[in-house]
């Protein structure tokens, strides 16, 4: 794949953990899995849909994929045979290039952080 920068949409309690410890080894289902679930810019609103509807105070944090070991990530079939970005490892805070809270836009897409 050519994205380079993927998003993770993580709760209010995951992302203060992130900032402190300086790196997350993923929510309960990443954990459950064995990689933590990452979604390219297209992907990012049917995730927030199809995991978190109804939850409030969500974090959307952007990951420059050139800041990880390429190793770690794999792009793999999941929801209708989209591929969606994988890692391997735990994300460090060093690979994320910008956060904000999750906001729609007026077509109910989400707002990606700058």
């Amino acid at each position: 794949m050519t994205e380079r920068i993927v998003y993770k949409i993580l709760t209010a309690a995951e992302h203060e953990h992130f900032a402190r410890m300086g790196s997350f080894t993923g929510s309960p289902v990443d954990v459950a899995d064995g990689f933590i679930h990452l979604s390219d810019a297209m992907q990012v609103t049917g995730t927030l849909d199809r995991h978190f509807s109804g939850q409030t105070g969500l974090v959307l944090v952007a990951v420059d994929l050139g800041l990880l070991d390429p190793a770690a990530v794999r792009w793999e079939p999941s929801r209708g045979g989209q591929l969606f970005p994988h890692l391997y490892a735990a994300l460090p805070i060093g690979a994320v290039v910008a956060s904000g809270p999750i906001n729609r836009n007026a077509d109910g897409s989400v707002q990606l952080p700058v």
